[in-house]
């Protein structure tokens, strides 16, 4: 069983924890990843081009019915959902979700409702809950689920919310999360 999708939730310190996970993902990553970071809803597109500079693979924010394909990081637009459907992606300006939009819960339940066991969810540094109810339901479909090592999170909050909600399969230091990702999907057959 080959993983198709990575999704991951930030908050509060992502932007330097998403530099740490990306620069060490390889050119050949064969499943795509999908990251949700709570940002102000006027932001612009700076955020996908400053990353750029940390990663091999091509890194852009979603549009809506956009394909998926493996090897490429999707971020959630400023001020909307990023839903999961089966190969691509579609936006939503629902309600937002634990006061954000776009919300980490919305992101992992779509996942977990498409790829079932062929999604990974990770969460990062975060200073709120969201995403912790995305991981459950992510775990209880099957998902493999990974958080980070709160002591090494900028805010513990989100890290510690999820140990305590959830049986994840991982807590990991930030430096040892792209590693797992890289092994995952190598001895998952992709």
């Amino acid at each position: 069983m080959a993983y198709e999708l990575i999704a991951i939730g930030t908050s509060l310190g992502g932007l330097s924890a998403l530099k740490t996970l990306l620069r060490s993902l390889p050119t050949a990553f064969p499943a795509a990843l999908a990251i949700v970071q709570h940002r102000h809803k006027e932001s612009d597109q700076g955020l996908s081009s400053f990353l750029q500079k940390f990663t091999v693979l091509p890194v852009h924010e979603v549009e809506d019915k956009e394909r998926i394909q493996p090897g490429h990081v999707y971020f959630a637009p400023p001020d909307y959902h990023l839903l999961v459907e089966y190969g691509y992606f579609s936006l939503s300006v629902d309600e937002p979700v634990c006061y954000a939009r776009p919300s980490i819960d919305v992101l992992l339940e779509s996942a977990s409702d498409v790829y079932n066991e062929r999604v990974i969810g990770v969460l990062l540094t975060g200073a709120n809950h969201d995403g912790v109810q995305g991981l459950l339901s992510l775990r209880a479909r099957g998902g493999t689920t990974i958080v980070q090592a709160p002591d090494t999170a900028e805010s513990p909050i989100l890290p510690e919310a999820a140990i305590a909600a959830v049986n994840v399969d991982w807590v990991l230091p930030l430096a040892d999360i792209a590693p797992r990702l890289i092994h995952l999907c190598a001895a998952a057959g992709v």
